[in-house]
């Protein structure tokens, strides 16, 4: 594994994407906060306008949802990629541990969220809890400085991507209610004819690109959501050997600054100008505020802790050398900062504006709660560490 964690991080790909990810998540702390700010201030309702302006046939927030964050996603699936076939997950015995890890990650805070919401109208929102930033998660990581150990880095960001897939599977799957076979049918011959260009090395990347942006329109048109179409092009774009030269490592390291620095941001922005009521306390006793709570507080850090102690139990894969139980517990916090991914699919799982609202707020504040909690219990754990080291 060492070998491997080595390899990742000599790499200026993993450093950037490290470095941007550090940044990105204290700049979107920023921009929540001026969102929240403005959203309840006396320039309320021009705030809120702003982002359902028209721009073309649909609004602003609209455009950023639907097609700056698909962008975000050839971001992820071009990550998750080169985890596949340098990274991480390359080598199976050393992708089981943030495999299994995302697996509970997943399952126990949905499981809790469906325990408390099943039959009830807020039942579609079992997929919020499941889902980590990225960004917000590796920037807390980031505060802790030079005493954090480079496979817990490496463990997070493993961790992280495999999560994301996971949220992008369940989007797929369980958040496309109706489907237009002949658009869907286009797109995928769009992906096949992309696919072939790959086997034929062809490495222009316009081609692609164009291909992507078409086959974007017609999986919007489909009825499954148009941002699957960034994560299916990242896997027809060529690879190559991941060199500097190779047309992904190109796309990758070129889209990295204006995902972190420009469509995350604007995403923070459009979707978490919350009003806040009166009612704030009532909203942390309904069922579906309680799922999203206590799916990213406690199964987050429950599913994580106890799926990798199993997954090493049963010898299937080993706890890397400078990691304890207490260590993973703390990242498992870290992974309830669901944020990004959770506002997204919280969209799509709920209707009622009202519905939506809440859970962003809670999703807001499970955030930060798990987020306070992993970063106090990683301090404590590595200054020990450190101490005893020493």
């Amino acid at each position: 594994m060492k070998k491997t964690i080595k390899r990742i991080y000599n790499s200026d790909l993993f450093t950037d994407f490290f470095e941007n990810e550090k940044s990105s998540g204290l700049i979107l702390i920023g921009c929540t906060l001026i969102s929240l700010i403005l959203a309840n201030s006396i320039f309320s309702a021009q705030y809120l306008q702003t982002w359902h302006i028209k721009v073309g046939t649909e609004s602003l927030e609209y455009w950023i949802n639907d097609g700056l964050m698909a962008i975000f996603f050839l971001l992820i699936g071009l990550e998750l990629e080169r985890e596949v076939y340098l990274g991480e997950l390359s080598n199976i015995k050393d992708a089981l541990l943030p495999i299994f890890a995302a697996l509970g990650g997943m399952l126990v805070p949905a499981g809790i969220y469906l325990w408390l919401n099943y039959g009830t109208v807020a039942h579609s929102g079992a997929g919020i809890p499941m889902a980590t930033d990225i960004a917000f998660a590796l920037g807390v990581l980031s505060l802790l400085g030079n005493r954090v150990p480079l496979s817990l880095k490496v463990f997070l960001t493993a961790l992280a991507v495999i999560d994301d897939l996971g949220a992008i599977l369940v989007i797929a799957i369980f958040y496309t209610k109706t489907i237009l076979w002949i658009n869907l049918g286009i797109a995928l011959g769009i992906l096949l004819f992309l696919f072939i260009l790959n086997r034929m090395k062809v490495k222009n990347l316009i081609p692609y690109l164009i291909g992507g942006v078409i086959m974007w329109y017609f999986m919007l048109n489909s009825g499954i959501h148009a941002t699957i179409t960034g994560v299916l092009l990242a896997f027809v774009i060529p690879f190559g050997d991941g060199s500097k030269k190779s047309v992904s490592y190109k796309l990758q390291h070129f889209l990295h600054k204006p995902v972190a620095f420009i469509i995350l941001p604007l995403f923070a922005l459009a979707n978490t100008a919350i009003v806040l009521g009166s009612d704030i306390v009532e909203t942390l006793h309904l069922h579906y505020s309680m799922g999203i709570m206590l799916g990213l507080i406690i199964g987050k850090p429950l599913g994580i802790a106890l799926f990798s102690f199993l997954a090493v139990s049963i010898g299937l894969c080993k706890l890397p050398d400078d990691l304890n139980w207490k260590t993973i517990i703390g990242v498992g916090f870290l992974g309830g900062i669901g944020f990004t991914m959770s506002i997204f699919v919280t969209l799509l799982a709920f209707d009622d504006h009202h519905i939506i609202n809440n859970a962003k707020f809670i999703i807001l504040l499970s955030s930060l709660t798990a987020g306070i909690i992993g970063f106090m219990a990683l301090k404590m754990n590595l200054k020990k560490n450190n101490a005893i080291n020493n």
